[in-house]
């Protein structure tokens, strides 16, 4: 999330909060796909990370694509985080560690956001050319160590990262080294939301197999496929994975308010300024908890917006749904991974046949897989069947939800070419992770840098 809202709307019913999300709601024809992406940041003389200050750094290429492209400049005090496209339509923020992220515009098709892809990272390598800098696309920091990680001047994340060591062992490891592809999409009702929720929950856990690329830990293999899987697994629990209640079959908007409302805040923002709030739930807050230590202490829809970015579950939900399982990875994935949910949560066939074949899982299969997938990758299994079998069946149902798209895009163009990785990695039975530990071990001759090198942007 590039900026945190300050909508002063009072907020005083759970009744509100559930007709927010339940807001989102809207038809198949208005349905859009938003794509984001995060990469690490280094100088290509030595592969150091780039720090926030200075001539070449990532203020300096945050200044540059704000005069680049016009955008306007988002501010935390004094200093730039990020860019907001005029219109709504995109941004640019930085992660903790200073990962890179584009949050695209809601497009119609795979298509425009390959090429908004590619766009973004033209004008990106442009300014960042005379600067020495260069773009990894991985899922988790190869080489450098939290010490030697920048940190971003963003008051939310020096919020973050006082908490996150209080409530999990890799909260400041997910925030600082992981990198992700992301895509949000959109819902029709609280029926076709309940719907894809259910089937991206019991799903994440092969995106996160399929995309895994995360195997090195500070210059050495950490032993996982999905190292950034693995920090998830116990990074702040009472705020992420897959929620049991999520795959009930009367699951509502108002069911994930009631389990919002007991999760620890982050913050409300007043006046410019951030509070620490992390010693309240939003429920306290909203009976009152903040009053007599801030003037302004009533509750806002803006505070209640930025509450929901706060939540980490496997799929999020807020007037979208976002899906979080997949590891950051070379431009051809940052088109993949949309395609692959747009192709099983965009069509009904697709839907319900996806909806079938996990329908028997319970949230301990689905769970227990989770757990699994760092490690053992698609060699995992669920229900007696080995994941890579499963995987199979799931390209092949994205697959043809895609090529039932094909008539809806204006280009009249298939986009099931864009599970072209996903269905490599299905032929040799190797996820990208098992790929880079074969060059590491063989061609790299155990030399970490060579990963800069060659999966650079």
């Amino acid at each position: 999330m590039a900026r945190d809202t300050t909508d002063h709307t009072p907020l005083t019913s759970v009744e509100e909060m559930a007709e927010y999300l339940a807001s989102g709601s809207k038809p198949e024809e208005a349905f859009r796909i938003g794509t984001e992406h995060e990469k690490f940041v280094f100088f290509q003389a030595d592969n150091s990370p780039v720090p926030y200050f200075g001539d070449a750094s990532i203020s300096a290429l945050l200044k540059g694509m704000q005069e680049k492209l016009g955008w306007d400049p988002i501010m935390d005090g004094e200093n730039i985080i990020g860019l907001g496209e005029p219109t709504g339509m995109g941004a640019i923020s930085i992660e903790p560690g200073g990962q890179f992220e584009l949050s695209g515009a809601p497009l119609e098709t795979i298509h425009q956001t390959c090429a908004e892809s590619n766009g973004h990272l033209a004008t990106l390598r442009e300014i960042a050319e005379p600067m020495g800098i260069r773009f990894l696309g991985i899922g988790g920091s190869p080489k450098w160590t939290l010490a030697e990680t920048p940190r971003m001047p963003k008051s939310r994340y020096d919020i973050m990262t006082r908490y996150m060591p209080k409530v999990g062992s890799h909260g400041l490891d997910m925030m600082y080294r992981t990198c992700t592809i992301q895509v949000n999409l959109d819902f029709s009702s609280e029926a076709d939301m309940r719907c894809k929720m259910r089937v991206g929950m019991k799903l994440q856990p092969l995106a996160t197999a399929l995309f895994a690329s995360s195997p090195f830990t500070e210059g050495k293999p950490n032993g996982l496929q999905s190292w950034r899987g693995e920090i998830w697994r116990d990074t702040d629990n009472a705020r992420s994975g897959i929620l049991p209640f999520s795959l009930s079959d009367d699951f509502s908007f108002g069911d994930y308010v009631e389990w919002a409302l007991d999760v620890p805040m982050y913050f409300v923002v007043r006046d410019g300024r951030y509070h620490d709030c992390t010693h309240i739930t939003f429920r306290q807050f909203m009976a009152g908890a903040l009053k007599g230590e801030l003037m302004e202490w009533e509750p806002t829809l803006g505070d209640w917006t930025n509450h929901l970015s706060t939540l980490f579950p496997d799929v999020r939900l807020k007037r979208f749904l976002e899906m979080r399982g997949a590891d950051g990875g070379p431009w051809r994935r940052i088109c993949a991974l949309p395609a692959f949910w747009v192709g099983l949560l965009y069509n009904d066939d697709a839907l319900e046949a996806a909806d079938e074949l996990t329908r028997q899982w319970t949230f301990a299969d689905a769970n227990a897989l989770r757990n699994a997938v760092p490690v053992q990758g698609l060699k995992a299994e669920i229900a007696g069947r080995s994941l890579l079998d499963v995987a199979r069946d799931v390209v092949e149902l994205s697959s043809r939800g895609l090529k039932a798209r094909a008539r809806f895009n204006r280009e009249g163009q298939d986009e099931s070419i864009f599970l072209a990785s996903l269905e490599e990695v299905l032929a040799k039975k190797t996820t990208l992770a098992e790929d880079l530990l074969a060059l590491y071990h063989g061609r790299w001759n155990g030399e970490i840098d060579h990963v800069f090198e060659e999966f650079q942007y």
